[in-house]
């Protein structure tokens, strides 16, 4: 079996008034601004539970009961989410104080007012070594910020500040838990308080990033953010089965050590991976509901291929399975389902969730549930074969 190194830690700090963007934001918090039909701090989960991520902690603030309302004991992507709401404005830095007992020895934190598309793999890879810190940085595009962490540079992988140089804090760290040291009880800022000081000490390393970025806490950046996120986010995707697909399906496949990869599939979804497209896994998990197998067991199993897949390079974005039958065993899960392929309640669900170009979308399956379920969404569908290789001429997106 190969084993799987621990996994990270990430942290939102979803906590700020937004006093700048107030009116724009219909009594919510910040996160949870609306473009098109999906809220800010959602895409942003979905971005992060993407990568192979252990738990996401949300510290919210004002207006935080609507935010752990809605992803409070929640998977997404199989990832837990847990929010803390603090008592009064602890600042970016103070409110860490709340998950110092219970985060990683390190751990990813983000600001939930950006969304910085960078490769995530080269944040949880970072070695800190004696550091106490990264930051993403990102070159300044008329972004105005009256942050100290702006005119940053950087020289033999630390950051030092220079008059001359364009490039700003990107709103993504990577911490060490020694960081808790420098942060005092109280009210306490990361980017005007903490951080300042650990650069001048020269425990800050730094990575520059050409991604793609915006943030929302300005009317202006906002308005920006408005026209161009969705735009930038949508595209085609592949929904895949599981079973007989991706694996080979040893009958009610659910124990790790049966997980076998089939012929042609690692190869095939890097190369897929190249063309800014998502992947989607859709399952029908009957195993659940018959007593096969438990939840608990499924979610071991389908973390355990997510955390391969990512190895690879291959980013799942998201899963979604039914647990129902008309015969299960367990009366919980004994009912007629449209989540069920043929149904096609799965995908319907993801579409809530994910900007997705459907015309030029494709699933692939091994059985005729799997296209029925295709056909009701209106997508391309095509077989498995022996070699999942030869499906690569067929897919045109």
């Amino acid at each position: 079996m190969i084993k799987i190194k621990s996994k990270i830690d990430l942290v939102i700090l979803a906590g700020g008034l937004g006093s700048r963007i107030k009116k724009y934001l219909n009594n919510s918090p910040k996160p949870m601004m609306k473009f098109q039909e999906f809220n800010f701090l959602d895409l942003l989960l979905r971005k992060v539970c993407s990568h192979d991520i252990n738990r996401v902690f949300i510290l919210a603030g004002y207006k935080g009961k609507k935010i752990k309302e809605k992803f409070h004991k929640k998977k997404i992507n199989l990832v837990d989410i847990e929010c803390i709401i603090e008592k009064k404005q602890m600042g970016t830095a103070g409110c860490l104080n709340q998950i110092k007992s219970k985060v990683s020895d390190n751990f990813i934190v983000i600001n939930g007012d950006t969304f910085f598309d960078l490769d995530y793999n080269q944040i949880i890879n970072y070695p800190l070594k004696k550091k106490y810190s990264l930051i993403a940085l990102v070159k300044n595009k008329n972004y105005k910020s009256n942050k100290k962490l702006i005119n940053l540079k950087i020289i033999k992988n630390d950051i030092t500040y220079s008059i001359k140089s364009d490039l700003i804090n990107g709103g993504i760290y990577k911490f060490d838990k020694k960081i808790f040291k420098y942060i005092p009880k109280g009210h306490c800022s990361l980017e005007n308080d903490v951080l300042p000081k650990l650069i001048k000490k020269k425990k800050v390393s730094g990575l520059k990033f050409n991604s793609f970025f915006l943030d929302i806490g300005t009317p202006s950046n906002l308005f920006f953010a408005k026209k161009k996120l969705i735009k930038y986010l949508e595209r085609p995707a592949i929904f895949l089965d599981r079973d007989g697909t991706i694996n080979e399906d040893s009958g009610y496949t659910h124990k790790i050590k049966d997980l076998k990869f089939r012929k042609g599939v690692i190869f095939s979804l890097k190369k897929l991976q190249k063309k800014n497209i998502f992947f989607f896994i859709i399952t029908n998990q009957a195993g659940i509901g018959k007593g096969y197998f438990s939840l608990k067991q499924f979610y071991k199993f389908q973390s355990h291929m997510k955390s391969l897949l990512y190895k690879e390079k291959i980013v799942i974005n998201d899963v979604e399975f039914c647990p129902y039958h008309p015969k299960a065993k367990l009366k919980k899960f004994r009912k007629s389902s449209n989540l069920r392929k043929p149904g096609n309640e799965m995908i319907k669900k993801i579409l809530k969730n994910w900007p997705i170009k459907m015309s030029s979308s494709i699933m692939i399956g091994n059985s005729e549930t799997d296209y029925l379920c295709a056909k009701k969404s209106n997508v391309k569908f095509l077989y498995t074969k022996k070699n999942f290789k030869h499906l690569l001429s067929k897919i045109k997106i």
